[in-house]
């Protein structure tokens, strides 16, 4: 067989291409042959009214880029992926998360959509910030919808600091969320692949409320309780992913609380740490699908 994988054309980052590397190489030992495709070829598009697919020859493709129109039309054409299109586009937007896990019994924080706001010269009202407060309180929790790796998510702990971020903030998608003071700098990461848990570690940073590895936080392996593994699992299944990294905050009880859901989540540090190959257990998941 032949795998195509597809990875964003201006990553530079180590952990960006230790992905591709490491299925590529657990791929091979199944007899699957896995070609690393910068996602910067224009491999499809649309002509006269024809989608043109210019991605030939592959059986099927393990697609670590984020490009919403490039997934949607290699699948149209066929092609199957690892995450669906689908499932990419849904973790891509934090809200959009929330949204289609809501009413399935997820625990989450109470989130807020920002406004979108089409001119760079209205100003932020003051009885929205009003609103804010008395939902959240403080600190309040703001965030980009779209962003990876802990960027675009800030902390603000009074009127003064919320309503300098939401003015930052007001033309791009974004979100409020209340803070869960009771996993400040703590989160669990699960690796989810095909339905089941297979790998967790506890991340912790001693300097900032974010617990990203990229950021300086360090990582644990750690033995995930039921009501935790449950929550992922779920999680996994309502978006219909092949393979997710799930981000659990600690509620004030114990309580898992569910963060975010990345499709691509990076898997080195959660090996590193556990000593569990991901990459072999997603590589041998996706060659199982086909038998």
């Amino acid at each position: 067989m032949k795998c195509a994988i597809i990875v964003n054309a201006y990553s530079a980052m180590q952990s960006a291409m230790n992905q591709p590397l490491r299925l590529a190489a657990e791929l091979k030992k199944l007899g699957v042959q896995a070609q690393i495709i910068k996602n910067d070829r224009f491999l499809c598009c649309v002509d006269g009214g024809r989608l043109i697919n210019r991605l030939e020859g592959y059986d099927f493709c393990i697609y670590l880029d984020k490009d919403k129109y490039v997934s949607a039309m290699l699948e149209k054409s066929g092609l199957r992926l690892f995450n669906s299109h689908e499932a990419i586009r849904i973790c891509d937007d934090k809200f959009d998360t929330f949204i289609r896990l809501s009413e399935n019994g997820i625990n989450m924080p109470l989130t807020l959509p920002g406004l979108l706001c089409y001119s760079s010269d209205e100003k932020i009202k003051e009885d929205t910030v009003d609103i804010i407060e008395r939902e959240t309180g403080y600190p309040v929790v703001v965030k980009h919808c779209y962003g990876s790796l802990g960027e675009g998510v800030f902390l603000c702990r009074n009127r003064g600091e919320l309503t300098k971020k939401m003015q930052e903030v007001k033309m791009l998608p974004h979100l409020f969320q209340k803070f869960i003071s009771s996993s400040s700098g703590t989160d669990i990461r699960v690796i989810v692949i095909g339905g089941r848990v297979v790998a967790a570690m506890k991340r912790e940073s001693k300097t900032d409320f974010r617990s990203n590895i990229e950021l300086g936080g360090k990582g644990e392996s750690f033995v995930l309780p039921d009501d935790f593994r449950l929550i992922s699992e779920n999680a996994a299944r309502i978006i219909g992913l092949d393979y997710c990294g799930i981000d659990l905050l600690i509620g004030q009880n114990g309580e898992p609380v569910l963060c975010e859901v990345n499709s691509n989540a990076f898997f080195g540090g959660i090996e590193k740490v556990t000593g569990i190959n991901v990459a072999a257990q997603y590589a041998e998941y996706i060659s199982g699908c086909f038998v």
